[in-house]
């Protein structure tokens, strides 16, 4: 099993409507791409960012999953989010393997 995680950073004053969008609409579709399996929203403390900062993770099955999201779907899912929020966040994605 894998998780596709990806970190932002989200300035202060677009927050909640942001994260409102991201429970909303981001999150469920991505999800209903049928590429991952369960989803989780982290909130990233002791950090010296400015606004505020999140982990999203994504659970998947094998890299086909990944690979098929990325080809996809990745693509027009991501240029949403920077259309509403240009300038308003800076996001970084890694693949982790779940090892235990």
């Amino acid at each position: 099993m894998y998780i596709y995680n990806v970190t932002v950073n989200i300035d202060a004053d677009v927050h909640d409507e942001w994260l409102k969008y991201m429970k909303e609409t981001h999150i469920p579709d991505v999800m209903n791409t049928g590429c991952f399996t369960e989803n989780k929203i982290v909130k990233v403390l002791n950090v010296d960012d400015v606004g505020h900062t999140y982990s999203f993770q994504y659970t998947f099955e094998k890299m086909d999953d990944i690979e098929r999201y990325q080809k996809d779907f990745a693509p027009g899912l991501q240029a949403d989010v920077k259309k509403r929020y240009a300038d308003k966040f800076a996001a970084f994605r890694t693949l982790l393997e779940i090892i235990d």
